[in-house]
């Protein structure tokens, strides 16, 4: 095989879940007197954890980011989530002809946080092929993304070094993470978003999740 492990970004690799999240975050910093379009939203906080977004939050509200707030955001947010998300277009065909090959050397690698994870994998019934030992919060590790400590834990639990490893990623952010590991980096693109992963360090770009077995066995 190519690699020793497959590391999966979960938030726009997995599930198509960032629209659903930032319409709430995009609620909740209005009510904090921070408007902003979808879109604003969306480019402001893409692939990136809330929390470490806090001070910058907390200069356009003028208001901290309490673990009160956090709370109430992560309610709000997996209300809606546990109602409207859905597996991301042709990854669950994609992953089944992966783990007929990878078994167990598959791992999720995510910026979110656990529950957030394991709550849309649950939903969507892709926990089937990610058990929670191979389930890796950003939030668990010292640095979230874009440092690899994600990635680098997530090779470490499988027994596999990061340079053996291939990173799906659909964010600029998550990107820099996987090649901060060492890992190569395919960047998915379903929106023709190629130069921006191109920059961050993918190594080649894909647009549909049934090109992706090919990339990885062939």
């Amino acid at each position: 095989m190519k690699f020793d492990a497959l590391l999966f970004d979960c938030d726009g690799v997995l599930v198509d879940s960032e629209h659903i999240t930032t319409a709430v975050l995009r609620d909740m910093l209005a009510e904090a007197g921070w408007v902003m379009t979808a879109q604003e939203c969306l480019d402001t906080f893409l692939g990136k954890a809330v929390l470490d977004q806090s001070a910058l939050i907390a200069e356009r509200t003028g208001q901290a980011v309490t673990p009160e707030w956090l709370d109430g955001f992560r309610r709000r947010r997996d209300v809606r989530l546990a109602a409207e998300v859905r597996a991301i277009p042709g990854v669950a065909t994609a992953l089944q002809t992966l783990h007929a090959q990878y078994g167990s050397r598959m791992a999720c690698a995510s910026g979110a946080d656990r529950g957030k994870i394991e709550l849309q994998l649950g939903q969507t019934g892709l926990s089937t092929f990610f058990s929670s030992e191979r389930i890796y919060s950003g939030y668990e590790q010292a640095q979230n993304k874009p440092a690899p400590d994600v990635y680098l834990a997530a090779a470490r639990g499988l027994g596999v070094q990061a340079p053996r490893c291939a990173v799906i990623e659909d964010s600029p952010t998550g990107v820099r993470a996987g090649a901060a590991a060492g890992a190569l980096v395919l960047g998915y693109a379903p929106l023709g978003q190629d130069e921006a992963l191109l920059a961050a360090g993918a190594t080649r770009v894909f647009r549909h999740m049934d090109e992706l077995p090919a990339l990885l066995l062939g």
